[in-house]
């Protein structure tokens, strides 16, 4: 496994995640709004109306907006994710934002700060750090730079 792959890092964030769950369950989130499982920083801000699992880890500092559907996913310190986004099979780097109404999947990486506004969708796109998304990115493979 390569893990500066984004494919291998989120099997391998679900791999101990899972390693997690057989030996260190106190580690892992409960909840009525958490399925399969779930790591949250202690300093992270979720809303009690998002969902999230199974595979997610969320780091240091990140928020996590009303309605959000988070899965398959790792969102790195200080991401910022507003309201009703949708993220499935992606990593979010450091100090990013996705605005409201997003939809974030098919193994996108955003590196860090990059923000994404309200009510796009990325699908499997590659964007590099400190970079500002205005339009949807369809087109699985695309790499912004």
């Amino acid at each position: 496994m390569d893990i500066g792959q984004p494919k291998d890092f989120i099997k391998a964030g679900g791999m101990y995640l899972e390693y997690l769950n057989k030996n260190s369950k106190e580690e892992l989130k409960q909840g009525d709004n958490i399925v399969g499982e779930v790591m949250i920083d202690k300093t992270a801000k979720i809303s009690k109306t998002a969902k999230l699992g199974p595979n997610v880890i969320i780091g240091p500092k990140c928020e996590v907006g009303d309605g959000c559907r988070l899965r398959n996913c790792c969102l790195m310190q200080g991401t910022i994710v507003k309201q009703s986004t949708y993220i499935s099979d992606a990593l979010i780097g450091w100090n990013s934002k996705i605005g409201n109404w997003c939809r974030v999947e098919g193994m996108t990486v955003l590196g860090e700060d990059v923000v994404v506004k309200d009510e796009l969708h990325v699908n499997g796109a590659i964007i590099l750090p400190h970079k500002g998304i205005g339009e949807s990115v369809r087109t699985p493979g695309t790499i912004l730079l």
